[in-house]
């Protein structure tokens, strides 16, 4: 049976806790009768000075028996260490689930320039979770709150699929410990569910750049699934190959900061949208031969009309703007590497001194290129979102004290539109406010998403280290950059 959303949101966890300290208790029990059977029979009649056939099979029996008492007692071990496991992940998964259902249900009235509509969520059934708005809007819900309708069905539905997924995992593990045989005890032992999920996840990370999305979604919930210690080792078996699979793609909401110009070709065009296209291609050209390289490149994309997303070089926009390099490393990195090192030193004590690693991600943060310092990204993006993902390690070190470690990237979206109130002003050209929002509600041009990653770098916390430098962007985004035109879908500017 599929599970759905109901059968997550509704799931009594607390029986699960129950039968865990059953087990336990089961466990506990039947150590100290062990304990009895192996110190009083087996001694005594290991020591018992007969001899004969009935000896023998005596012998025989209470080795048997005391062998049958071990293996429920690691039996019962291994069921506990599982339903233990189990409960504290389905508990974590069922909150955030209902958490974030909650969030959707509630909306953000402060948003500003308006407020984000509260969407309704339920069961779309095998598997899937509906989210719809709670506003009936004859022209359908603008930009944003399609992204964040679409934002919440997918996060909430990967959350219905990992609940799937661990309890697909538990019944593996309870089968392996308990075997096929309801007359022999003692099979496969369990600590965790590590021991189910690890080699799962090895086997993916294995894959590298060569993993599909399906799988790549499954790698992402069993490295959150994962605890410290097992997690360490992926690590350290699959680093680059993680990396390649898109370990560290950004979790929290990519949407649009605003409704945007509206909808796309909904308008007829008129003699002087034709007009504003032709000062809009002649204004490519412009920037592209001067120092607005990106803003060129996006407005042409605009132009194009295809609405398909553009990668941002986001190594070159922190280069380029040493406030933006500033915001990140004080809002996604100095702002909270204290408390990373903490948590990780403090998992890394509780797996008695060996390696572990953490996840971390940070929240959205929104930062506004100037027009005055830095023009060709004020004009490319504006405002941009960004955020930090990464992972902390924790390693003994050569003189045996811990090494706290921070591998992570930075990654930057936006959604490149010309909603009401927004021109251009460059030089000669002269595009009056709403202008080059008209080009998409007329079907001339069209919104897109801009997203993109820096390079992962490396660096350790609490010895005062410098955040790391951005790597070298080069000839990125530049007239002389050989593959600007293929992020941009290929073609030449419009000349």
């Amino acid at each position: 049976m599929t599970l759905t959303w109901t059968d997550l949101i509704t799931l009594d966890l607390g029986k699960l806790n129950e039968a865990a300290t059953e087990w336990k208790t089961a466990a506990e029990e039947l150590a100290k009768l062990h304990g009895t059977v192996r110190d009083g029979l087996v001694k005594k009649s290991e020591a018992a000075r007969w001899e004969g056939v009935n000896a023998t099979v005596t012998r025989e029996f209470v080795r048997s028996a005391a062998k049958e008492v071990d293996d429920l007692q690691r039996e019962a071990k291994s069921i506990h260490a599982v339903l233990t496991d189990a409960h504290a992940e389905l508990t974590r998964i069922q909150k955030q689930a209902k958490t974030l259902a909650e969030e959707a249900r509630q909306g953000d009235p402060t948003h500003d320039p308006e407020p984000d509509p509260g969407l309704l969520v339920s069961d779309g059934g095998g598997g899937k979770v509906r989210v719809e708005s709670s506003i009936c809007d004859a022209k359908g819900p603008n930009q944003r709150t399609q992204d964040m309708i679409r934002w919440y069905a997918d996060t909430l539905a990967g959350l219905v699929t990992h609940a799937a997924e661990v309890d697909a995992a538990v019944t593996r593990a309870l089968r392996a410990s308990h075997g096929a045989d309801p007359h022999n005890a003692g099979h496969a032992e369990y600590t965790s569910l590590d021991q189910d999920q690890l080699p799962r996840a090895m086997k993916l990370a294995a894959l590298g750049e060569d993993v599909k999305p399906a799988q790549q979604a499954e790698l992402r919930r069993l490295w959150q699934s994962l605890s410290p210690d097992a997690r360490a080792q992926l690590w350290t078996a699959h680093r680059d190959d993680l990396l390649a699979a898109g370990l560290f793609n950004p979790s929290v909401k990519q949407v649009a900061p605003d409704r945007g110009s509206g909808k796309h070709g909904a308008q007829e065009t008129e003699w002087n949208d034709w007009v504003t296209r032709t000062k809009m291609q002649g204004l490519v050209v412009f920037a592209d031969g001067g120092d607005l390289n990106d803003a060129s490149r996006h407005m042409k994309h605009y132009l194009d009309n295809t609405g398909i997303p553009m990668e941002l070089p986001v190594d070159k926009m922190l280069t380029d703007d040493d406030g933006f390099q500033s915001h990140v490393d004080r809002r996604h990195l100095l702002n909270h590497e204290a408390a990373w090192r903490e948590q990780a030193l403090a998992e890394y004590e509780r797996n008695g001194g060996r390696a572990v690693a953490i996840p971390v991600e940070t929240a959205n943060a929104d930062y506004s290129f100037s027009q005055g310092t830095e023009p060709n990204w004020f004009y490319a993006v504006g405002s941009a979102r960004s955020n930090v993902t990464g992972v902390v390690t924790v390693v003994p070190g050569a003189d045996g004290r811990p090494v706290v470690g921070l591998d992570y990237q930075v990654n930057v979206w936006d959604r490149y539109n010309w909603d009401e109130g927004k021109g251009v002003h460059i030089g000669k050209f002269d595009i009056p406010d709403g202008e080059p929002g008209q080009q998409h509600k007329v079907g001339l041009a069209q919104e897109f998403n801009m997203a993109g990653s820096g390079s992962v770098k490396h660096y350790e916390l609490g010895n005062g280290a410098a955040v790391p430098a951005p790597d070298d962007p080069g000839r990125a985004g530049e007239r002389s950059d050989p593959g600007r035109h293929a992020r941009d879908g290929g073609g030449d500017v419009d000349r």
